[in-house]
């Protein structure tokens, strides 16, 4: 996991509604998010966020000056809070902690004054890139993996130069209880071509990495590796 990123995008808007696009990318789990909203600021001001969603799950409530709690769905508890000292200036945004892929989704924020009422929705994608691709040769096979993706990943194999080896690979996904995606792929080297270079690539749709191995340099420390076998 690496450093999380809240990109927010507007993709429509009225006088009483606007809706956001919020994209997470996470790498530590406890990153968090800032979910924006606006208002007209005003007197005496109530804010609830609401995860639409889930089925309309209370994450936060602001009213009588102080956070009002008692009622948050316990899935958020210790997780959110808001800019109290710029509330006065209209900031409704909330701030979100522990970022995981089941926060993603559509949050409501609805404000009200004594100028009026404001329902703003944000549309939160979560993503955790590739990090890290992992590369390893067991005996006759190289192995590619990598872990604490979302959403799932793509893996493919290719050569430099480009060759007409038909690559044989198995590829397998496991999701953690997290949501998150580990994958591993694990290929057979060819013995009739010793100087191509294996390249791993796996992707998602926020980003891309790749591995890559020597066939050459496999290839002779096979050869060697018995004779530095301890007698």
């Amino acid at each position: 996991l690496s450093e999380l990123r809240c990109i927010v995008i507007i993709i429509s808007s009225s006088d009483q509604q606007r809706a956001a696009c919020c994209q997470c990318l996470f790498v530590r789990v406890f990153d968090s998010c800032i979910l924006p909203c606006s208002f007209q600021s005003g007197a005496d001001p109530v804010i609830h966020w609401i995860q639409v969603t889930a089925g309309h799950l209370l994450v936060h409530s602001f009213y009588h000056n102080q956070d009002q709690l008692g009622l948050q769905d316990q899935f958020f508890r210790g997780r959110t809070s808001l800019f109290k000292d710029q509330i006065s200036r209209g900031n409704a945004s909330l701030q979100l902690t522990g970022v995981e892929v089941q926060d993603q989704g559509r949050y409501k924020c609805h404000t009200s004054t004594m100028r009026g009422n404001k329902d703003s929705l944000i549309n939160l994608r979560v993503d955790a890139p590739v990090s890290k691709v992992n590369m390893e040769q067991v005996g006759n096979r190289i192995i590619c993996s990598s872990e604490g993706i979302y959403p799932e990943p793509d893996l493919t194999w290719s050569t430099r130069p480009p060759s007409n080896l038909n690559l044989q690979n198995q590829t397998s996904i496991q999701q953690t209880e997290q949501q998150l995606y580990n994958i591993s792929s694990s290929l057979i080297l060819s013995d009739s071509e010793t100087d191509l270079i294996y390249i791993c690539t796996i992707s998602t749709r926020s980003n891309s990495r790749r591995g890559h191995l020597n066939s050459l340099t496999l290839f002779l420390f096979q050869r060697i590796q018995p004779m530095l076998e301890p007698l």
